[in-house]
């Protein structure tokens, strides 16, 4: 009787170069990404055009942008599961045909309620997509190339913003607002169609199947990445995790409270300026004076920075004291408040300082993660994470609703002193800490 072998599925991945069949995996999740992050900021570059069409006040966009806020939270936190039970490829399908039929049907919407409930549900679709995808991607990846290949992943989400802000400030006076949406729409479709074909599904939910049509699955799609001869007779199998779940009352025991309450209030104060600005930046340039067609390039500008800076940000981010860096990039990000306060319509000042922005308030949605790190042992590393991410979506749901408020109150020099607040109180939260200096392993979590 012949003895069945048996292969640990990550330890045959390690084992290999990235291959074709895995740059496909990668390429159609930063895909994914990509018109996720299109469709996610499609609201902020069309507001301007949205408002007019509708003859509102600025702030009656507050409660349509919030809804997306709220859809994507709700999303993360439903797909995820999901893709846990049934799947990770039809977990990511169904975020797709979300995200894709609320974005197209919203350019036939009749009034502000119908965009309000679209962008609700379209919210669902681009927030679930986005710990399932990266999840998929993680798996498929060699661990060396873990950080790097989640790190590529998540730029998609930007570089989508970027591509819409281009779009919108080159095609929205010939398409209209509603043609943003109907292309908004039919791209993330027709990747759908290229997902069904193409996307496969995660060798660890197949291994924890058990079954035998599972295992030969696993079988025929590890035999396109690794070399390794493998037996008709093989069992594949994923590590069980051995460090049990801890509960939220372990971040306020044993001396971790007073930390816990401080990285809370830098992820909260943190999302609620960073979403006010990428939420409302079109809408506020366009109120200072920039003509409609050209204010979505504050989105591109702050998205393309962003993108520069993520890269580099996460090689140096190991080597450095995670504390002081966050402390200098919360002081640039509280001058450049200040200083597009008082830039009026001076643009080239203006676009300087939106580019500087990219840095100073959204680098730190790179570095925040590291914070974690350094506070928490292991075992209570992923529920700190987890409940911190958290406290950073509930910041990005008020960030996304009191932006309006702030601008019709004190127009844009208001809004951008108002965006200096957070800041300045996260930067003080952040100097309250006392942490080790962290050396992570390469993983990084989703910051839109």
């Amino acid at each position: 009787m012949t003895a069945t072998s048996s292969w640990s599925i990550p330890t045959l991945i390690d084992q290999e170069r990235l291959g074709a069949f895995q740059w496909r995996v990668l390429i159609l999740c930063f895909l994914i990404a990509l018109f996720d992050g299109f469709d996610t900021q499609a609201i902020a570059f069309t507001g301007p055009a949205i408002l007019a069409a509708f003859d509102l006040k600025a702030g009656a966009l507050a409660p349509i942008l919030t809804a997306g806020i709220v859809g994507m939270t709700v999303g993360a936190m439903t797909l995820g599961l999901i893709g846990d039970r049934i799947g990770r490829r039809p977990a990511i399908m169904l975020g797709l045909a979300l995200f894709g039929l609320s974005t197209l049907a919203t350019a036939w919407a009749t009034d502000t309620t119908h965009i309000l409930v679209l962008r609700f549900i379209a919210g669902l679709g681009m927030g679930g997509c986005t710990p399932v995808l990266l999840a998929l991607a993680a798996e498929y990846g060699p661990a060396r190339l873990r950080g790097a290949i989640m790190t590529g992943v998540l730029l998609g989400l930007p570089a989508g913003a970027m591509l819409g802000g281009l779009l919108a400030a080159r095609m929205l006076p010939v398409i209209g607002w509603e043609g943003i949406f109907i292309v908004g729409g039919l791209a993330p479709l027709v990747l759908l169609a290229v997902a069904f074909v193409m996307l496969p599904e995660s060798l660890y939910f197949k291994a924890t199947r058990r079954d035998p049509e599972s295992q030969r699955y696993i079988a025929r799609v590890l035999s396109a990445i690794t070399s390794r001869k493998l037996g008709a007779d093989t069992q594949f199998t994923v590590p069980e995790e051995s460090v049990a779940r801890a509960g939220v009352g372990a971040l306020f025991s044993d001396g971790h409270g007073a930390k816990t309450v401080a990285i809370w209030a830098v992820y909260l104060l943190n999302w609620v300026a960073w979403f006010m600005l990428l939420s409302w930046l079109p809408t506020v340039l366009k109120a200072a004076g920039l003509p409609a067609e050209q204010a979505p390039m504050g989105t591109v500008i702050v998205n393309a920075v962003f993108i520069i800076c993520a890269i580099p940000l996460s090689f140096v981010l190991p080597r450095v004291n995670t504390r002081r860096l966050l402390g200098g990039m919360f002081a640039l990000g509280i001058a450049v408040a200040v200083g597009l306060s008082q830039a009026g319509d001076n643009w080239t000042l203006v676009f300087i300082l939106v580019g500087a922005a990219g840095f100073g308030i959204g680098g730190q949605q790179i570095a925040l993660n590291y914070l974690v790190v350094g506070a928490y042992p292991t075992a209570l590393r992923a529920t700190a994470t987890g409940w911190a991410i958290g406290m950073g979506r509930a910041g990005a749901i008020a960030g996304s609703a009191i932006g309006g408020s702030f601008l019709a109150w004190g127009g844009p020099s208001g809004f951008f002193i108002a965006l200096a607040i957070p800041l300045a109180v996260a930067a003080l939260a952040v100097l309250s800490l006392k942490l080790k200096q962290a050396r992570p392993d390469g993983a990084l979590s989703a910051a839109h």
